[in-house]
């Protein structure tokens, strides 16, 4: 069922000129005022790359701590035994477990939780369950430094703020760096820090323009196209 919007909104919506393309500090502040959801909704970046998703060697992945807090906690799950399974719980990670952890996922296929990070023992078992957390962008990996002998400094970082992103089927990278409650000037120092992170992102084989398209938009509200 299609939301009605308010005549309010509708007139704020035909004052975006869609031919043009703003700046992102003039985009931030059109998405979070066109922002209608009852609830604080994310704040999206959408970035369209000229890379070729087919080609491993050119895919996008990399990691960021923000400058500001997305203002949305994430669930942490850490794949470990011992000393650091302890020490994940201590730091309040959502699920620690080892070999256990792993094969009640394989089970119920459920995984209730937003990063996972693992230490490089655990890694020939999570193979197992490559085929779920994979198509998540879950799998573990010492790329976006997910895989770490001492977890602290990992879990440390996605408390921080730290987000981490890869490029879809279609080359396009997706981002929620903050919600609409966040201050518009932490928004936009959140927005640099990303596109900072991705262009270092960037694969040395790409070829031509890498950044071809950038919009902006909060959970179901309009995209507003940014300047590159």
């Amino acid at each position: 069922m299609t939301r009605k919007q308010s005549k309010s909104f509708q007139s704020r919506l035909k004052a975006i000129d869609r031919a043009k393309k703003y700046s992102p500090e003039d985009a931030l502040k059109i998405v979070k005022e066109l922002s209608y959801e009852k609830f604080d909704a994310s704040i999206e970046i959408h970035v369209k790359t000229g890379i070729d998703p087919k080609k491993g060697e050119q895919v996008v992945r990399g990691s960021v701590v923000l400058p500001h807090s997305t203002g949305k906690k994430k669930r942490i799950a850490v794949f470990a035994e011992g000393d650091q399974a302890k020490e994940a719980k201590k730091l309040g990670a959502d699920l620690v477990g080892g070999q256990e952890l792993i094969d009640e996922i394989k089970k119920t296929g459920k995984v209730d939780f937003d990063v996972a990070i693992a230490t490089p023992d655990m890694m020939k078992g999570l193979a197992g369950i490559a085929r779920i957390l994979g198509p998540r962008g879950l799998m573990p990996s010492p790329k976006n430094n997910t895989v770490a002998a001492k977890v602290k400094s990992v879990i440390d970082e996605v408390l921080k703020g730290r987000i981490d992103f890869k490029n879809d089927s279609g080359g396009n990278v997706h981002c929620v760096i903050g919600t609409r409650s966040v201050d518009a000037d932490k928004l936009l120092a959140n927005y640099h820090a990303f596109f900072d992170a991705l262009r270092r992102a960037r694969s040395s084989t790409v070829k031509g323009v890498f950044i071809k398209g950038i919009s902006l938009s909060s959970t179901m509200g309009p995209s507003i196209s940014v300047a590159v």
